[in-house]
């Protein structure tokens, strides 16, 4: 596996389609989602000779926490799909890295799961949901298992229509239909992973939200509580409740940037959702220079959206990100080979990260801007 992009293949061959499509899609034509990557292509590097290009580090921190690299795996719902306890393995691989890991409330793994499986602080994504007191109760679950950041996801208020999750049936929970049994039959691998755990179900809301006692009772649980009358005093309300680190997911407009640093946000990721909410929304990179310029000297910036290698790390950081978000990468790993494939996404970042700040010039990633990037690439 010498890239991303061989590690998709791979997951693509061992994954049932049902749920490999739902990593790997977007919203409606899907255009924002293709414009996340695409438009890093047109951002073009100054390539530098004849400097010391020794003793290279590319260490951060993000929201307070080291890393090893400016990179974090993002939260990604169902993730224990994509491979057996899923998130167990990719929070294992992220810790020995040393980057930082975030679970998302949808996860097949419970927090508890994770936090007794690392020994790393990782972080938790939450949404703003009806059931108030199930949100509470989650904050706390994030306490008790040293969760060193919260992170609310803000653009998920009401849920984009994705095409092939509706022509796949993926609901929560997923719909066995006699096709998607017979494609999964062809996937014996991935089969025997999910014969062998007893994690299948939401294991973060099962048995923790009101009424939601078995996979069956999730499905008007999930398609009842996501808030559409989501306001900035309900961000208050949360950062207040959980007193920590709170990063603020799904900002793609400055004001919007300006209103949440308003609010006490420790970091911002510039995100539009991986493309999968409003198709014709604008890119991720694409936004952050004027959210960068907008709040950059106020709050953190954070950024995800179409990372794809260690070149579009760089070219994120060079534009003021002070790290990146990967999602659809490191389930492509998962995909491909559990906790070795995670472990081997987040090598290739890193190593065409490292490569590529050399040949730009730089021996610290603290030192990189845009001075790195050919003017009016950008």
């Amino acid at each position: 596996m010498t890239c991303i992009e061989d590690l998709r293949l791979l997951a693509r061959r061992r994954v049932p389609r049902m749920f490999y499509d739902y990593a790997d899609s977007g919203s409606w034509t899907e255009s924002t989602y293709r414009a996340n990557s695409d438009d890093f292509g047109a951002i073009k590097l100054r390539q530098r000779v004849a400097v010391n290009m020794e003793n290279r580090s590319l260490a951060v921190t993000m929201a307070g926490q080291h890393a090893a690299m400016p990179v974090a795996l993002a939260p990604t719902g169902l993730t224990g799909m994509q491979h057996a306890d899923g998130e167990i393995l990719a929070a294992k691989a992220a810790e020995a890295f040393g980057v930082p890991f975030t679970l998302s409330t949808l996860s097949i793994c419970s927090i508890e799961d994770v936090a007794a499986h690392t020994s790393a602080p990782f972080w938790m994504q939450i949404y703003v949901m009806k059931d108030r007191a199930f949100i509470e109760r989650l904050i706390e679950r994030a306490r008790v298992a040293r969760c060193s950041a919260l992170v609310l996801t803000l653009d998920l208020q009401i849920l984009g229509q994705r095409h092939k999750d509706l022509r796949n049936g993926l609901s929560a929970p997923p719909r066995l239909t006699l096709k998607n049994i017979a494609n999964m039959m062809t996937r014996p691998r991935w089969c025997m992973g999910m014969l062998g755990t007893r994690r299948r179900g939401f294991g973060n809301v099962i048995g923790h939200a009101a009424g939601v006692t078995d996979m069956c009772s999730l499905s008007s649980w999930t398609s009842q509580q996501f808030d559409p009358a989501l306001s900035w005093s309900d961000v208050e309300w949360i950062k207040r409740r959980w007193g920590g680190k709170l990063i603020l997911k799904g900002i793609l407009d400055p004001e919007d940037a300006v209103l949440a640093a308003q609010c006490g946000a420790d970091a911002l990721i510039v995100s539009n959702h991986g493309g999968r909410q409003l198709d014709g929304a604008r890119s991720s990179i694409s936004a952050l220079p004027a959210i960068v310029e907008a709040v950059g000297k106020q709050v953190e910036i954070h950024m995800d959206g179409g990372i794809r290698s260690g070149q579009d790390v760089i070219k994120a950081v060079a534009l003021g990100a002070r790290g990146v978000y990967i999602g659809r990468p490191f389930l492509y790993g998962l995909g491909a080979g559990g906790q070795a494939g995670v472990a081997r996404c987040l090598e290739i970042i890193r190593n065409e990260l490292d490569i590529t700040m050399a040949l730009c010039g730089h021996r610290d990633i603290a030192d990189v801007g845009r001075t790195i990037l050919v003017p009016g690439t950008y």
